[in-house]
């Protein structure tokens, strides 16, 4: 029997039908009319099969599940579901899955980079020298090797976190819901503890009801003076306007962001004029290797779900077994 497969990442149809292509005849792909809601609405009640949208334009939220009857697996090609409404989808029997730990390793690259830079005063260092400067001594350059790192959620981009800023001599520490059997090395800490005795905090927690706003002003106050943030989780976890009082004040030196409460910023916002924050456009996991395991695992988990075997990573407590409606 044919299932019916509506692919809603932003990319065009032939692109679409390239990479989803190969999985086998039994797969009929479409793409909704327009990239809007309407259309969105119009073309799930078809739908057998849902690939999510990352961009998170394309959600589906109570209603949409609504409009959803056929819907028997919905696969988010990216570690985050924001937007889906994982309690409907669930009160309808429909496992979600994501891509966990496919961009873990770029993400923490990421992140270890951007406390270099943060510490090493890089991006300032190379606008002073283009704008004709020499900043030798201007600025305090601290060492990474030593620094007490604090990371604050511990799936597979903290547990990889922790290792590689393990390997160069940091104390790392981090808070879960939970104590990790297998931490690394990294000690657990109480949230509170873990941010007042940090140097450099990575944030690589969930956005949830729980994490939302989890960094206001007065966690951010409880963080050492002088301390850095990196945050390449969600930008709905750090209250933003206090963020950017701490580093005005100075409490913070400095700050990188990969991750934003609307994505791109808009062109006024207060952020882009922040020289002690590192910016990034949501591309700490975009490198050539993860987008190659994360289409396996989309591919994998859809070649399952057709083939009768149960797919990974169900994120929603649903059972990970895809029966047709």
């Amino acid at each position: 029997m044919i299932w019916k497969l509506l692919a809603l990442p932003p990319l065009p149809e032939e692109a679409l039908r390239g990479l989803l292509g190969s999985l086998d005849d039994r797969i009929d792909i479409t793409v909704p009319a327009r990239r809007d809601r309407a259309a969105l609405l119009e073309a799930l009640p078809e739908a057998d099969i849902v690939v999510g949208d990352w961009s998170g334009m394309l959600a589906l939220d109570a209603e949409a599940v609504r409009h959803a009857p056929r819907l028997a697996f919905l696969q988010q090609p990216s570690v985050g579901v924001d937007g889906h409404d994982l309690d409907a989808l669930a009160k309808a029997g429909v496992p979600v899955a994501n891509t966990a730990g496919v961009n873990a390793d770029a993400v923490a690259e990421w992140c270890l980079a951007a406390a270099l830079a943060l510490l090493r005063h890089l991006a300032s260092s190379d606008r002073e020298m283009r704008a004709g400067g020499w900043p030798q001594f201007t600025v305090q350059r601290r060492e990474l090797a030593g620094a007490r790192v604090g990371v604050v959620g511990f799936g597979p981009v903290g547990a990889s976190c922790a290792r590689k800023f393990g390997a160069l001599g940091c104390q790392v520490s981090y808070w879960s819901r939970t104590a990790k059997q297998e931490s690394y090395g990294a000690a657990y800490l109480d949230l509170d503890s873990l941010t007042a005795s940090s140097d450099v905090l990575v944030l690589a927690v969930p956005l949830t009801d729980e994490t939302r706003g989890m960094f206001d002003a007065v966690r951010l106050s409880r963080m050492p003076a002088g301390a850095v943030l990196v945050n390449a989780a969600r930008g709905g976890i750090v209250d933003q306007d206090a963020l950017i009082a701490s580093l005005e004040s100075g409490h913070l030196s400095g700050a990188a962001l990969d991750v934003y409460d609307s994505e791109p910023p808009g062109a006024d916002d207060p952020l882009r004029s922040c020289t002690n924050v590192l910016l990034s456009p949501h591309a700490a996991g975009a490198t050539p290797q993860a987008t190659g395991r994360l289409l396996q695992a989309v591919l994998d988990n859809l070649a399952a779900a057709v083939g009768g075997r149960p797919v990974a990573n169900v994120v929603n407590g649903v059972t990970p077994a895809i029966r047709r409606r």
